[in-house]
Order: C-alpha cells, then sequence, then structure tokens
C-alpha cells in the first residue's frame, strides 16, 4: 500500500493528532522537533518560527522514512515528538498524517497553524517583506503628503 492510500485511510478517522497551540508551545519547550511546511512565501509575509525545520510536504516520505537515504539529520526515532504547522491545521494535517503513517507515533499538528503559535507566545521572527496591508497603508500616507 502506498503512503497515499494509507494517509486518505487515516483521513477517514478522527483527527487525533490535533492539538492546541498552547499545547504545542509546550511541547516545543520540552525539545519536541518543530517542522514548518508553510511555502517560502508564507514564511517571508508572516514569519517564521527560529529552530524550525522547514519541509517540503511533498518530500515528507523522503525526509522522514526510517530506510531513507536523505532523512533529515534532525530527525531522532519514530518515538520522536514532532510537531507539524503550516498557515492553518489544513496544511499541516496531511503532513502529520504521512508521519503516522510513516511509524511517528507522537506526530502532532497545530490546530490555526502558525497564527495561533505566535499568539500563544512561541517566540517568531519576521515578516521579512512588507504585509500587503502595510505596503498600501505607506503608499497612501506619500499620496496624502502630496
Amino acid at each position: 500500500m502506498s503512503i497515499e492510500t494509507a494517509v486518505q485511510e487515516d483521513a477517514v478517522q478522527e483527527d487525533t493528532q490535533l492539538i492546541t497551540a498552547e499545547e504545542a508551545a509546550k511541547l516545543i519547550e520540552e525539545g519536541a522537533l518543530l517542522i514548518d511546511v508553510r511555502s517560502e512565501g508564507g514564511r517571508a509575509s508572516t514569519g517564521a518560527v527560529p529552530g524550525a525545520v522547514v519541509v517540503n510536504r511533498e518530500h515528507v516520505e523522503e525526509d522522514f522514512s526510517p530506510e531513507s537515504a536523505h532523512r533529515l539529520a534532525e530527525v531522532g526515532g519514530t518515538d520522536q515528538k514532532i510537531v507539524v504547522f503550516c498557515g492553518s491545521e489544513n496544511g499541516s494535517r496531511p503532513v502529520a498524517q504521512k508521519l503516522h503513517v510513516l511509524g511517528y507515533a507522537n506526530a502532532v499538528h497545530v490546530d490555526g497553524g502558525f497564527p495561533a503559535l505566535r499568539d500563544a507566545g512561541v517566540p517568531t521572527t519576521g515578516p521579512t517583506t512588507p504585509s500587503v496591508e502595510a505596503t498600501q497603508a505607506s503608499t497612501d500616507s506619500v499620496a496624502s503628503e502630496r
């Protein structure tokens, strides 16, 4: 059975891997591996969590499979606590499900994603690019000065 088929079957069940940002913050503080599956643009526009490992959602099997020659150096055994986040739980859920299928029983994902982590007090940096609102406000103030 392929990992995609196993994830689809797993998705039918209740999402027992979804945790609150406060629960995630505690796991992070205790040393859980933090995985950011947002795009580069998403991180640039909203910010990042220092120490989070950036993972492409399309490479989860390659990055985490115990048999993979390209397994990430930060990945320990399948008993490792892993917290996955995206911009929302919709982006992190499939990754957490893939990790579960790969045998990572302690892989969870964050309800509310990055914004919820930031609001729960997890240290963040950025954004590194101005938001659309900030760019518009700057343009508006220049126009009003003329």
